[in-house]
């Protein structure tokens, strides 16, 4: 084989490897999703199965977190790649960082379902509802924009990152300010980890959607 056409022939397997990747990428990412709604089911509907089931699929998404990231190691250090592809498959190692952290999220949000199911669901859980909704729309448009190779995907995700950013400023402000409570302080505690942990998630979810802006245009969202 001529260099010329060895130099192509790598450069297909490449592209290959950078497709399966990619693919790869996305079944973590719903992997993900399924944790999360896992978690809302927990923690809103005081579903304890559905707490329960949360540690394996932890398990699973950290099993693909290791898995792509060992591959885009690989293919930076034996491909040469290009500029471009160097860019890609660093956006897609922090990208799956990413995905990781909101999976240990939804798997913390399952312990704090099982440690608030013996007390009453407080006044604001349904305005907690609703935050956790806005999230998971927020990680369901990310891993889209990653589908369709969308550059207005960073913009996008910080206009809704906002809206959950109003919502825990709001819901925290609520549960903080509340004085001479009736009753055991653990539910508050509680409940106020959990809206810190969507907000997180949401901020994680922004990240993803600012990644693929930048493999799409080589700038931040």
């Amino acid at each position: 084989m001529n260099p010329s056409s060895k130099l192509q022939a790598n450069r297909q397997y490449f592209q290959r490897e950078l497709k399966r990747l990619r693919q790869d990428v996305l079944r973590m990412g719903a992997l993900v999703e399924h944790a999360f709604r896992t978690s809302h089911r927990a923690l809103f509907d005081r579903d304890l199965s559905a707490a329960e089931r949360l540690a394996a699929i932890d398990k699973q998404i950290d099993r693909f977190y290791r898995q792509i990231e060992s591959d885009s190691i690989m293919l930076l250090t034996l491909q040469a790649p290009v500029a471009q592809d160097c860019r890609v498959l660093g956006a897609f190692m922090q990208l799956v960082r990413d995905l990781e952290r909101i999976g240990d999220y939804a798997k913390d949000l399952g312990e704090i379902a099982v440690k608030i199911f013996p007390y009453p669901p407080l006044d604001c859980m349904p305005e907690i509802e609703r935050m956790s909704h806005e999230a998971q729309a927020m990680l369901a448009m990310s891993l889209i924009s990653l589908v369709d190779l969308n550059p207005e995907a960073g913009n996008q995700m910080k206009e809704k990152d906002t809206t959950v950013d109003d919502a825990y400023d709001r819901l925290y402000n609520r549960l903080a300010c509340q004085r001479d409570y009736p009753g055991i302080l653990e539910p508050v505690l509680l409940v106020t980890l959990a809206i810190r942990h969507l907000e997180r998630m949401a901020d994680h979810a922004t990240n993803i959607g600012q990644r693929v802006t930048y493999i799409v245009t080589g700038h931040r969202g």
